[in-house]
């Protein structure tokens, strides 16, 4: 079994992993990240790219894409919360998209590029 990440290794590992747009998930032992690209296409590509690293850890991510959003939520299930896989996948994926717009409001609605249109029209 994956041990849970010690008391120590939070306090210095996860502070950097928030000034990312890494979040505690409330209610649970969990982090957060809500991307924004430009489109699907480029949403789509980060996804793979980070299935090709989820898979060399044996570490997936719970994870959700509507159009241009992905939102990823790791934890680690074996040990029923953060464990260094989370820090290390957390870590690479953040390498994955530099670019992309990062939603740091998790309490708010997010909305992808089709609903914002739907919205206008």
């Amino acid at each position: 079994m994956t041990p849970l990440l010690p008391e120590a290794d939070r306090k210095t590992r996860l502070p950097p992993l928030a000034e990312t747009g890494w979040a505690a998930v409330p209610g649970t032992d969990a982090i957060r990240k809500v991307w924004k690209f430009r489109n699907f296409s480029q949403a789509w590509g980060f996804m793979s790219r980070a299935a090709l690293v989820a898979e060399k850890l044996n570490h997936h991510p719970e994870w959700r894409n509507v159009y241009n959003v992905v939102d990823v939520t790791l934890t680690t299930h074996d040990c029923h919360g953060i464990s260094q896989l989370d820090i290390d996948l957390a870590m690479a994926m953040d390498k994955l998209a530099p670019d992309a717009q990062i939603e740091r409001n998790h309490g708010e609605p997010i909305s992808c590029l089709c609903e914002m249109r739907a919205r206008k029209a």
